[in-house]
């Protein structure tokens, strides 16, 4: 078959027939259609070839899609691998500067109660010796 449009006569043959047609008008007018529209006739045959040849073409393209369905969820394994890596380095930089922090409250916290402790005890002395006769 050549790369002309196939015109499926059978099916053709089929819907005159059930339209009232005799199988042989039927026959007669497909194969006028077609010699009209200058397409082939398209035997059971070549449609049965059309369909082999789709079916291989469409396990191709099958098998195709998984290998880049592979491919994807592969490289989509490393990429959120590669995420979690980062996340969990972020985190560990973020506790690193949380503790940081604390330890600086502690220490200003600690030097406040320090200086207050300081200036109540003196004001405490001052106090005293004022109280002194």
């Amino acid at each position: 078959m050549s790369g002309a449009v196939a015109f499926d006569t059978l099916k053709f043959v089929e819907k005159l027939e059930a339209g009232g047609f005799t199988h042989a008008q039927a026959k007669a007018t497909a194969e006028a259609f077609a010699e009209a529209t200058g397409q082939e006739l398209a035997t059971k045959a070549d449609i049965a070839a059309v369909r082999t040849d789709l079916r291989t073409e469409i396990a191709a393209v099958r098998a195709e899609l998984r290998t880049e369905f592979a491919a994807v969820r592969a490289e989509l394994r490393t990429e959120i691998a590669a995420v979690r890596a980062e996340l969990r380095e972020t985190e560990l930089r973020l506790e690193a500067k949380i503790e940081g922090v604390k330890s600086d409250i502690v220490k200003w916290m600690f030097g406040t109660i320090g200086f207050q402790t300081l200036i109540i005890i003196g004001a405490v002395v001052a106090l005293a010796r004022m109280a002194r006769p």
